[in-house]
């Protein structure tokens, strides 16, 4: 497949008795949360795909290298699987992709879901592919958050799924209307990407950026590389998540990051903040590579039609 970035291309809707496939392309999950995951999306009704060793555990990731391609290979081939699940973030997705088959991926678009570490799989898809990939929430933290998370993606995922409603708390510090695809997820893997094959074009994109524990001089080390490499030159607006600590809390410099991102982008192109997307409880499901259209008026992210960008 060319590196160039793709017309978007968007999976099959999920339906009631589709098969949703569970992998775990980068660390180990936990046992006992996998179990817990998995009570839950069999208590929705959810009929469900996957190894049974899922809970594989070598260091810090989820298997070697081969194995969880293999695992991820075999879900994507799988005509019964119309939506893949990570169980977990952390780390190891970067490892796949120059082995990942973008070929099978673009023959058989189906659904992929989760954030974290999954940014890098989700943009490299999305750019290589065309396919729109889906920024949402992993199975350890349906497994933490429970059935209201659950009921709140699958309905994000459903035929005629709702625009997303007015955001509670949204923070405009630049007012603006901007239209784009919409790119990135966690800051940290993003920065990983540059220079890469696989990193997102951002020219005329809305770019998502979230992280979690990471102190605010290394948040704004990251954010002044994507300056310093002209990628935030590029961009049509910017979508802030949730900042957190290895605690949980966000952090104490917050306002500082969210001042930086500002300077960092003087030509005037709209920045929200405090968006209910990354690691704690708020994180709607959002699409990785659909055109979006950020309204700072009505507070309101609008889904565009794939064919709008």
């Amino acid at each position: 497949m060319s590196s160039e970035a793709k017309r978007p291309i968007l999976p099959p809707r999920l339906r009631p008795g589709d098969v949703l496939g569970l992998a775990a392309p980068a660390g180990p999950i936990a046992p006992e949360v996998l179990r817990q995951g998995i009570e839950l999306l069999e208590g929705a009704g959810l009929k469900l795909k996957y190894a049974p060793d899922l809970d594989h555990r070598e260091a810090y990731l989820a298997g070697t290298d081969e194995r969880r391609l293999a695992e991820l290979h075999r879900l994507w081939d799988d005509d019964q699987v119309k939506a893949i699940l990570a169980v977990r973030g952390g780390y190891g997705c970067a490892r796949l992709l120059s082995g990942l088959d973008f070929d099978l991926i673009a023959r058989k678009p189906k659904i992929l879901l989760g954030f974290s570490d999954l940014t890098t799989l989700l943009n490299a898809i999305s750019r290589r592919t065309g396919l729109v990939t889906y920024h949402g929430p992993l199975l350890s933290t349906l497994a933490r958050d429970g059935r209201p998370a659950l009921l709140d993606a699958l309905n994000a995922l459903a035929p005629n799924a709702d625009q997303p409603p007015p955001l509670k708390g949204l923070e405009v510090l630049r007012p603006g209307r901007a239209q784009g695809p919409l790119l990135g997820g966690n800051l940290t893997c993003l920065v990983h990407l540059l220079a890469t094959p696989y990193e997102p074009e951002l020219t005329g994109a809305i770019l998502l950026l979230e992280d979690i524990n990471e102190p605010a001089y290394r948040l704004d080390r990251m954010l002044t590389q994507l300056g310093l490499s002209g990628r935030l030159d590029r961009i049509a607006g910017v979508i802030l998540g949730e900042f957190l600590g290895g605690d949980g809390q966000t952090i104490a410099d917050l306002e500082l990051i969210w001042r930086r991102v500002l300077a960092l982008t003087r030509h005037l192109v709209p920045v929200w903040a405090n968006f209910p997307v990354g690691h704690g409880p708020r994180n709607i499901l959002l699409p990785i590579g659909l055109p979006v259209m950020m309204d700072s008026d009505s507070g309101r992210l609008r889904l565009l039609d794939a064919g709008g960008c």
